[in-house]
Order: structure tokens, then sequence, then C-alpha cells
């Protein structure tokens, strides 16, 4: 770390604490050669993932976006609000644990299907109705066929 007094690259750290609930480290250092003292900052680099939409477009993975379209096909439901944070929380970690830089819309919307189907059908339906686009009735029906078969 280069001293901000002397420029010179080389110091020893003093003294380490955890801040900002574990996810900062502060240091205090001494630099080697003028012995100044400087504190510095270590955190965790956070690569950003893009989304990849439906029609091309990137954006920035926004974890409320798939938050309230959960929210959305459990309301009225029986799901409660920690079962949902749960399961937002799980779809995270899986998009983080990737190691991809950009995923698609469509790979988030099989997450928050795979995950609303263990959570309450009523809600799973809700939210394919809506990101399956169902064409009419026959292609709703399927999928509510698919559900028995799978629940059998």
């Amino acid at each position: 770390m280069k001293c901000p007094y002397c420029g010179y690259t080389d110091s020893k750290v003093v003294d380490s604490r955890p801040t900002d609930e574990g996810s900062t480290i502060r240091r205090r250092r001494e630099c080697i050669d003028c012995k100044g003292r400087f504190t510095t900052y270590e955190r965790i680099e956070e690569t950003p993932i893009m989304v990849i939409k439906k029609d091309g477009n990137r954006q920035s993975f926004d974890r409320n976006k798939v938050l309230n379209g959960i929210i959305k096909s459990c309301e009225k439901r029986p799901v409660s609000i920690d079962d949902i944070e749960a399961a937002v929380d799980r779809i995270e970690k899986t998009i983080q644990n990737s190691m991809k830089k950009e995923i698609t819309s469509t790979e988030i919307g099989e997450m928050v299907m795979r995950e609303l189907k263990d959570l309450d059908e009523v809600s799973y339906v809700r939210f394919a109705s809506v990101y399956r686009q169902f064409k009419d009735i026959k292609s709703f029906f399927n999928e509510l066929e698919d559900i028995m078969k799978a629940k059998n």
C-alpha cells in the first residue's frame, strides 16, 4: 500500500477491525519509511450481474424486482413474507454462485417458477400465467395438468 505522505510502497498493519456488519475491514497502517499512519478499507469486490431481457436490452440485476414479482403472485395467499424472502435469497445466491456476469431474464423466471411451485401452487399458476403469456385457455389448462401429474 502506497503511503499518502511520502509515497513509499511498503507499510505494516498496526490494527484491523471489521466495520459495516463485517462486510468491510478497516486497517490502520504505518509507513515503514516515514512512520506516518493512515487508514485503508478492504471490502469484497462485487461484480454487478447484468440481466439480458427478452428484447436484448441489458440492466443490472435487481433483487427487489424478483421480490415484488413473487409478492404479487402470492397476494391473498397463505405465504409468509419470511418464506418469500427466503425464496428470493435462494434465487439471488444461485445467481451469485453461478459466477456468470450475465444471466437471461428467462433463467431468472424459471428459478422463480421452481421456488413458487414449492411455496404455493396457486401463486405458481398466477406467476406462470403472466410469465409464460398463455395465449388461450388450452395452454393454461396444459400447465395445470402438468402440476397435477407432478403431484401424483
